[in-house]
């Protein structure tokens, strides 16, 4: 991975605080920085070095064109009367084509753009929204060019991405939990959110992106192996089915969810499955509030679907305006920390860190490792919760999807991505 300046964002001056470091290579969520009870956390794993994401693969980065696993070889691909070609090329083994192909999206430099400089897949009143000069340092626009038949991809694809902090509305609010009435405090520290656009130059291709985000809510605390592990985390997926797999974990459709994939707020380590998770969500509620294609044609610059996703948050009660609810919730009593995900994807992966060593990789010190590669301190199996938000897997492959939700973008359409975060800091009990 090539060496480029990050992108740091931050908000005006807040305590509690929120701050996301972003690398151009991947649009790579390095660190994501949470000042709060007189600490300060890092709530994404991965290495201390930017440069060592090119090994340590897939930890807060994008993916290539294409999330998860399809099967190798060529695929006739069809949407709305365009057709062409694509040859899914061989990487996690002969069988199978994993996160776009052997060279993805997550290993090329993006380009920053400056100020001066416009987005050609976000309007002008949806850059309205965002900080006025002066303010920049809260969002950041990344553009990348994707060649005819790079990785087997039909057609040339344009893709850019904006990543931005939201201020909160209402920071702080009261609380009570506990029999006896003890009052606590809760804060809304912001909002993080990213929005994947893109558009093809001719027929049609394959999309479907998402973020490989790793989190841990406790690792920053430095209290042993207690808090590398995500077992104690509460999680909540609105979900009922998961994808059903074969041996080389290609998707052969849908089931309903087991009970120890109901995620309902208990913890991630209680009745979990033999070596943990790995698995795709589908939402019970599909998330068609705001479109996940849309015609080129109504792009114009008073095309706008980002007013309510970059408005500030107001609390858990609040109007949330056209975003849908929240599909995912992850929090940790132990540091106080909750995140809270909306998103206009159908599902998410959940992928607890199986097959991972310590032996490998590298472990941030403020997670307590000693930032040197392969030193045997990395982050063992659990260490995180990985949110992959996207489409389900292979969706092209499904005659049912024809024409729909099938993870097809034609010369006509843009394609439209976005993940929020709201992320809060509720004081932990006391001993």
């Amino acid at each position: 991975m090539a060496e480029s300046k990050s992108v740091l964002l931050s908000l005006p001056s807040l305590t509690p605080s929120l701050a996301v470091e972003v690398l151009p290579e991947g649009v790579t969520f390095h660190r994501i920085i949470v000042q709060a009870d007189g600490r300060t956390h890092d709530i994404v794993i991965g290495p201390e070095e930017p440069e060592e994401h090119s090994t340590q693969k897939y930890v807060g980065t994008i993916i290539g064109r294409y999330a998860n696993r399809v099967p190798v070889g060529k695929h006739i691909i069809e949407r709305k009367g365009l057709k062409a070609e694509f040859n899914a090329q061989a990487n996690e083994s002969p069988r199978v084509s994993l996160h776009g192909g052997p060279t993805g999206f997550d290993l090329l430099p993006w380009k920053v753009l400056s100020p001066e400089e416009t987005p050609s897949l976000f309007s002008q009143a949806e850059i309205s929204h965002l900080p006025k000069s002066g303010s920049g340092a809260s969002f950041a626009f990344f553009q990348l060019e994707s060649l005819d038949g790079d990785q087997g991809f039909p057609g040339k694809l344009l893709v850019e991405a904006l990543v931005a902090i939201v201020e909160p509305g209402e920071q702080e609010r009261k609380y009570s939990d506990s029999p006896e009435g003890a009052v606590g405090k809760e804060y809304d520290l912001g909002s993080i959110v990213y929005v994947y656009r893109a558009k093809v130059d001719k027929d049609v291709t394959p999309i479907n992106l998402t973020n490989h985000w790793g989190f841990n809510l406790d690792a920053s605390l430095k209290e042993g192996e207690e808090s590398l592990s995500v077992k104690e985390h509460t999680l909540l997926m609105k979900a009922n089915r998961i994808a059903a797999r074969d041996a080389d974990s290609l998707p052969t459709g849908l089931i309903p969810a087991p009970p120890e994939h109901v995620h309902n707020g208990k913890k991630i380590g209680e009745n979990h499955p033999g070596p943990g998770y790995d698995d795709f969500y589908l939402f019970d509620q599909q998330t068609q509030s705001i479109p996940k294609q849309v015609p080129l044609s109504s792009f114009n610059d008073k095309f706008d679907l980002l007013a309510d996703v970059l408005r500030p948050s107001n609390g858990p009660n609040a109007s949330r305006g056209a975003r849908p609810d929240s599909v995912v919730e992850l929090a940790s009593e132990k540091s106080g920390i909750k995140l809270v995900f909306d998103t206009n994807q159908s599902g998410a992966m959940f992928y607890s860190n199986i097959g991972a060593s310590p032996s490998k990789g590298a472990r941030k010190k403020i997670h307590g490792g000693s930032g040197i590669k392969n030193h045997g301190d990395a982050y063992p199996e659990w260490a995180a919760a990985f949110l992959e938000f996207h489409e389900p897997l292979a969706a092209f492959l499904d005659p049912a999807n024809k024409d729909k939700d099938d993870t097809l973008l034609t010369e006509g359409e843009m394609y439209h991505n976005y993940v929020r975060v709201d992320v809060r800091f509720k004081e932990p009990k006391r001993k």
